[in-house]
């Protein structure tokens, strides 16, 4: 390929409701208005992914245009818009926006989308309202690119105020259960905001209205199936039962990062690693449905030990204070509900903060034209307010392990961290 890649981006257009949909306002809820921002993936179709049936690129685009449109019936707030106060949804049934797109190079020609930062900026392969529409209040928008070699890719910008990960997912699966022929979502969608009882006390400000200025650096890491079983072995020896991937890994980032802040860090400073934790089980007496409900059902929950701890405890160890940061949330989550807990984790560069997205099933889905190789999350050079990872699922042949994208140290820091990490790749 000479010269860098471009992408060719078709006007913006807008994807109605296939039928009519109800009107009217309906409320967030009083988690949905702790959070704020878009999420960006990007679903990756390699031309090995993509079913014989649709080779043509047009025909498979016309199909998820079509799922989109009628998933966005029972889905109709989505085409809608958030409210100037954050609060509400209008349903306007004012549509989605799609893009469709071309890119200049094959897939290969940016190492099929695994490196990270990507080798072809991300917000190439991603959607954009057309100029003089505003990102305010905008909920979904979408853009299909095809490369020359026959690969696809789809990105997905979602409002977090609207969807949680899970939701999001949930909402793609329809779209691409409708696309397939199916006459309904296998799981109907369930708004019922309203069903969540505001806490005595105000909702704490959005998440990301916190801005803390960090100079962070772009890097990636596999850990490899073999090191997380491992770790679990290691485990079930000390402690006489089993734990989890999540578990395993958290534990694994934990102690890394420990130690690679090491020379930053008094021996006493606290280190954390706080991690969103689903919260749909903890909601069953008061949502009718919680399978269906795609609205946020999250809280933060925090494992924290001293900087010399988390360096120099066993990773068994380690293991179990996850575990019990886990077990902590159910409760803190329902002191919440009441009114006497917020979320208080400090956003200090001591915090990292984990998010487990290997599970939400954005390689399942499937618009007619099989599902995606992978996905990927484009990075923010801007998102510098908090030190994050995002645990995804890896490419193959690397399944069974995970990946991880990682935006949680700065550059005197970065080569230690990786050193450590690849210890476990």
């Amino acid at each position: 390929m000479a010269g860098k890649p471009t992408v060719a981006k078709s006007p913006p257009a807008l994807i109605p409701p296939a039928r009519p949909t109800p009107g009217g306002t309906l409320p967030l809820s009083c988690i949905d208005k702790t959070i704020a921002g878009f999420v960006n993936i990007i679903q990756v179709f390699p031309p090995s992914s993509l079913s014989a049936a649709h080779d043509d690129q047009g025909a498979a685009v016309a199909a998820m245009r079509s799922g989109f449109a009628r998933a966005l019936v029972p889905y109709y707030p989505v085409a809608g818009r958030v409210t100037p106060s954050g609060l509400a949804v209008d349903c306007t049934g004012e549509d989605v926006w799609f893009v469709e797109a071309a890119a200049s190079c094959a897939l290969a020609d940016v190492d099929g989308l695994e490196s990270f930062p990507l080798l072809i900026p991300g917000e190439l392969l991603l959607p954009r309202p057309p100029p003089g529409e505003k990102l305010d209040g905008l909920i979904l928008m979408v853009q299909a690119t095809r490369f020359t070699c026959g690969a696809f890719t789809v990105g997905i910008s979602f409002s977090h105020t609207v969807f949680d990960g899970y939701g999001a997912a949930r909402f793609l699966t329809a779209v691409g259960e409708l696309a397939r022929g199916l006459p309904a979502p296998s799981v109907a969608p369930v708004w019922d905001r309203h069903a969540i009882p505001d806490p005595p006390s105000p909702p704490p400000p959005p998440f990301f209205a916190v801005v803390t200025e960090f100079r962070l650096v772009t890097q990636v890491a596999d850990i490899s199936a073999e090191s997380i079983e491992r770790v679990k072995d290691e485990f079930k020896q000390a402690a006489g039962e089993g734990c989890s991937t999540f578990d395993a890994v958290t534990a694994v980032v934990f102690k890394c990062r420990a130690l690679a802040l090491a020379g930053a860090l008094p021996d006493g400073a606290e280190v954390r690693v706080s991690f969103p934790a689903g919260t749909r089980h903890l909601l069953r007496d008061v949502l009718p449905a919680v399978d269906g409900y795609y609205g946020n059902c999250v809280y933060l929950g925090c494992v924290a030990r001293t900087s010399r701890a988390a360096r120099e405890s066993a990773l068994a160890e380690l293991v179990g204070a996850v575990r019990e940061a886990k077990e902590a949330v159910a409760a803190g989550f329902a002191d919440w509900r009441r009114g006497v807990y917020r979320y208080d984790v400090p956003l200090d560069y001591s915090t990292a903060i984990l998010s487990d997205a290997s599970r939400l099933g954005f390689d399942e889905v499937d618009y007619g034209f099989g599902m995606p190789g992978f996905y990927t999350y484009p990075h923010d050079d801007q998102a510098n307010f908090a030190a994050t990872l995002l645990v995804v699922r890896p490419p193959a042949p690397r399944r069974g392990g995970v990946r991880v994208l990682i935006r949680c140290v700065e550059e005197p820091h970065a080569a230690m961290f990786a050193a450590e990490l690849a210890k476990f790749a």
